[in-house]
């Protein structure tokens, strides 16, 4: 289910119908496949992943085709796309010679953001984002992209012990802090990337159905009018709120993820 069918199973269902508050629930966020083939369901989540990546794909190869030395149009607002995940996320976490990385972020940057604003587009109504193997997806392509790249570079031995053993750390207490490091580094690091952009999503999606359904919920006598125009109020103020969250979530993800990469091409001092 998604806003539009759970405002529609709750059509029935105001505050004297005797139907109760049509809460929202886990099922909210799953969806009858679209069509199957043999064990294969297709649903609304796969089809916003597509979507978005169809988006990513088309404005930059619209902004891009035909580049002028003058820039206007898409290629502006491409340009201006490119240069703040690079002036903002990538040269921060891993200076000039991160550069070669710019098209990698740029995408995981936007792919993020265009699935997380689709919570707000009428239709659609659903952040793909707020189920959980989708960050789990992405981040699991970073740990790889990460540990890897470590690897090649330090040599596996080395790169294991520089996420475990904290640089100028005395000897005594590597017993005990190694173990938590190394935990930290290659198990927690990854799991809180995922979790802190499918928890804020999944917030974000529930907190706009409780007031969306609220606001129809209330809409019948006229002290209910005053309270369902306050939850509509309400409504406007966390869709705008949201607004914000979805580009701070996909900005946080790509700027860790450059992090983590910096991190993966020479040891922290």
């Amino acid at each position: 289910m998604n806003h539009v069918v759970a405002v529609e199973a709750a059509r029935a269902c105001h505050i004297y119908s005797g139907c109760g508050y049509p809460s929202p629930s886990i099922q909210d966020f799953y969806f009858r496949p679209l069509f199957t083939i043999g064990d294969f369901h297709f649903d609304k989540p796969m089809l916003l992943v597509l979507l978005s990546t169809l988006i990513v794909l088309g404005f930059f190869w619209a902004a891009f085709r035909k580049p002028q030395l003058v820039p206007r149009g898409v290629q502006n607002l491409g340009e201006l796309g490119i240069l703040f995940v690079r002036d903002q996320i990538l040269r921060p976490q891993m200076g000039k010679k991160g550069d070669s990385w710019l098209p990698f972020l740029c995408a995981l940057f936007f792919f993020i953001w265009i699935n997380n604003i689709f919570g707000l587009i009428p239709i659609l109504y659903f952040p793909a984002t707020s189920r959980f193997e989708y960050p789990a997806i992405l981040t699991a392509m970073v740990w790889v992209l990460y540990m890897g790249i470590g690897m090649w570079k330090q040599g596996p031995l080395r790169y294991l012990k520089n996420l475990s053993v904290p640089s100028g750390a005395p000897w005594w207490i590597l017993p005990l802090l190694a173990p938590i490091d190394f935990l930290s580094n290659v198990f927690i690091r990854p799991f809180t990337l995922s979790v802190r952009l499918w928890a804020n999503m999944l917030a974000g999606h529930v907190l706009l159905l409780v007031f969306s359904l609220a606001t129809w919920y209330l809409l019948t006598a006229t002290l209910q009018l005053v309270v369902s125009a306050a939850s509509f109020v309400l409504l406007i103020g966390i869709t705008a709120l949201e607004l914000l969250i979805q580009l701070l979530q996909a900005f946080i993800f790509t700027t860790l993820t450059a992090f983590y990469i910096s991190g993966a091409y020479e040891p922290a001092h």
